[in-house]
């Protein structure tokens, strides 16, 4: 059996899965998803009901997650742009204290493609500057060292990763969703079945009348899937640090699922029925007090001009909002079946007992909200509130939940401070231990920042939002939009009913945006620390 970590630091296991609505575990209200290992996690541990993301964009708020940075700061504003291989992360803490540091699964911190920005480049008059600099800061890694996690790199056999990446001093990278996951989880089940006869959707295995987009029933059997190798790579690694000695270690087990296109292998496709589907309570909007990108999309929808082949948010139909929900629930529950053997091996391992295990999720997903589905800029509850769970054996919290504002860069703190370890200068985040322990209040407010590539909902300019929340008011101001979006969440807690333009609400709206005002200076960087007062 493994030796204690040296120092009394824990242990740390960072479990994340990929576009994940909160509502869709046990342990947040859902009778009908099964997910009795994260649910026993909660039991014993500590929730929070209101943590929010950064951003609901994948690489901003994992490099969020990473730095403990808002996306203004740490660079990462939209997907298609890499973290910088000089922006300091938790991890590099971790390790420099001694950590044996692993990622396994998705990582998500630099570009999947290689297609062109949708973001023009400006014009500027007179000769234009050389490469080297065209941009406000030079780059000193070579272009091939933000290409880690592009698939045409790994078309070559012979490619292996820089590490340490990020921190991670140990990788098995997965690339990409669904069943065409790539990286090194492509490698390994190469070398143990014919992969091109399997995956995807002209290999799928026929299913008529279903009507969900991006959903495809896959020929990949279940022990074979993304989330089984990342189960088992995380196992792989467990028993390998339980033989290493008494130096601590930090596994973040990252599940590449239930983010579309919707693939569940196995009895997990057909586990859930969509007829026993419950919608969301704000999938009948009230009317003209939906703001106008909804109603945008929802008129799309209607005129059979809705684009539902993308990564991009789409309005969609209650058959639709079903069927999705209902894979996206297998999906789930093959994520549960993996914690629980992980979880079991800890056990075994005799690891458990000084091992603080961390669940969250990168994002949500609307999931029929407002008849929506995907992920896009409408800062509904169900894409910018995530789940989260802390367990910590030498302080249980016994089921304790707290309805206190936290956010995402509040997550790499807490591991550093439960690790004893302060941040780096420059951290936004704050150390959710305190109120963990019942010591502390939460946040007064949330700002979360958003900005995107595409140009559509009814824009005549690329999507860019700032969303403000306390406690009890959401305030959205649109880059170059006449209209902004005001819930009262306290009366109106599904955010059914748009009050900005409404003038009794005209005292609300003006503080709220005064409040934003203030929160973006607030989040304004602070890094690197003055050498002198001049």
């Amino acid at each position: 059996m493994a030796e204690p970590p040296a120092a009394g630091r824990p242990n740390l296991l960072f479990i994340i899965t990929d576009q994940q609505k909160a509502e869709h575990l046990g342990c947040y209200g859902n009778a009908l998803v099964r997910t009795p290992n994260i649910d026993r996690l909660a039991a014993r541990g500590w929730s929070a009901d209101r943590l929010f993301v950064a951003t609901p964009i994948c690489m901003p708020n994992r490099a969020t997650l990473m730095t403990g940075r808002m996306p203004s700061v740490h660079g990462v504003r939209h997907n298609g742009i890499p973290l910088s291989l000089d922006a300091t992360t938790f991890v590099h803490l971790l390790r420099d204290a001694g950590y044996r540091t692993a990622l396994i699964g998705k990582s998500h911190l630099q570009n999947f493609t290689g297609t062109p920005s949708l973001v023009p480049k400006p014009r500027y008059r007179g000769d234009l500057p050389r490469a080297a600099h065209a941009e406000a800061w030079m780059e000193a890694h070579a272009p091939e060292a933000y290409e880690q996690e592009w698939p045409p790199r790994w078309r070559d056999p012979d490619f292996e990763m820089r590490l340490p990446f990020y921190g991670f001093e140990r990788v098995r990278l997965c690339i990409e969703h669904g069943d065409e996951v790539g990286g090194h989880y492509e490698r390994w089940l190469r070398a143990r079945a014919d992969a091109n006869a399997l995956r995807g959707p002209k290999n799928a295995t026929p299913t008529p009348g279903i009507a969900c987009p991006q959903a495809w029933r896959t020929r990949v059997p279940e022990e074979l899937y993304t989330t089984s190798y990342v189960a088992e790579e995380t196992i792989r690694a467990l028993r390998d640090y339980a033989n290493g000695g008494a130096r601590p270690f930090f596994i973040q087990c990252s599940f590449p699922d239930p983010h579309h296109p919707f693939t569940p292998p196995g009895k997990y496709w057909s586990m859930y029925d969509a007829a026993d589907i419950t919608l969301p309570p704000s999938f009948r909007p009230a009317g003209n007090r939906t703001p106008p990108h909804v109603r945008w999309l929802h008129a799309q929808r209607d005129a059979g001009k809705a684009v539902k082949h993308t990564p991009a948010l789409f309005a969609c139909t209650e058959r639709e909002a079903r069927e999705a929900m209902a894979l996206s629930f297998g999906m789930i529950a093959m994520i549960d079946d993996a914690v629980g053997r992980v979880l079991a091996e800890l056990e075994r391992l005799g690891l458990a007992r000084n091992t603080v295990v961390v669940f969250t999720t990168d994002h949500g997903d609307f999931m029929g909200e407002h008849q929506l589905m995907l992920k896009g800029p409408i800062h509904y509850d169900a894409i910018i509130r995530c789940p989260f769970v802390w367990f910590d054996p030498e302080r249980p919290a016994g089921g304790r939940r707290s309805a206190e504002l936290c956010q995402a860069p509040d997550i790499p703190v807490t591991i550093l401070d439960r690790a004893g370890l302060a941040p780096f200068h420059g951290v936004q985040g704050r150390s959710l231990l305190p109120l963990i322990a019942g010591e502390a209040a939460g946040r007064d407010h949330v700002l979360i920042e958003e900005e995107g590539q595409r140009v559509y909902l009814g824009f005549d300019r690329r999507a860019r939002v700032r969303t403000l929340i306390d406690g009890r008011w959401r305030l959205s101001v649109y880059d170059g939009a006449a209209w902004g979006e005001l819930y009262d969440r306290r009366e109106d807690p599904h955010e059914m009913v748009n009050l900005w333009d409404d003038a009794g609400y005209a005292a609300p709206r003006a503080e709220m945006l005064e409040k934003l005002a203030q929160a973006m200076i607030g989040v304004s960087d602070t890094s690197p620390h003055p050498t002198a007062i001049a």
